[in-house]
């Protein structure tokens, strides 16, 4: 299996967590008068594939230098990269912005899926906690939570079974 429980440590977990959200460092650009024609505007290039890919690389290199795991640099970017990535892929996926960068800095072309499920969540945060909120939650919960906890559910279910002792092979 591609990442089984004890490959990574708690610091790799952490830093997937912070590479998940780190995107959305780029909505300051709104309290700042960065353009929302600018690539560093929201869901420009913080957004992007190549942003995910180097900062994967960069966060990888940090965490290999200070864990005792012998974690292999390759997995270890691939699981940060696919965290940071996971953010625009999902931001494709929300009813409304102006959508994703994905190739920035090569294209400020912004890109939304065909399907559009996901309630898209105001910025501001006193906006958030207005009547939409519960539409807001409800809606990632359906589309995004849910999702991944059977694929969490499943993922345990095959892995159990693959590591199950062969009665066969014992003989």
């Amino acid at each position: 299996m591609l990442f089984s429980s004890g490959d990574l440590p708690r610091s790799a977990i952490v830093t997937g967590m912070i590479c998940s959200a780190l995107p959305d460092l780029d909505g300051l650009g709104f309290y700042i008068g960065i353009s929302r024609s600018s690539l560093l505007s929201h869901r420009g290039l913080t957004h992007s594939v190549p942003f995910a890919a180097a900062l994967a690389l960069v966060a990888a290199l940090l965490l290999r230098g200070v864990t005792k795991h012998g974690v292999h640099l390759g997995k270890l970017w691939l699981y940060l990269f696919l965290a940071t990535a996971s953010h625009g892929f999902f931001d494709a996926l929300t009813s409304g912005g102006r959508g994703v960068a994905f190739f920035a800095p090569f294209s400020s072309v912004r890109y939304f899926f065909p399907f559009r499920p996901i309630e898209v969540s105001p910025i501001s945060v006193s906006r958030f906690f207005s009547e939409r909120w519960r539409r807001v939650l409800a809606s990632v919960f359906r589309w995004v939570w849910l999702p991944s906890l059977v694929f969490l559910v499943v993922a345990h279910l095959v892995r159990s079974l693959h590591d199950r002792p062969d009665p066969a092979r014992a003989r």
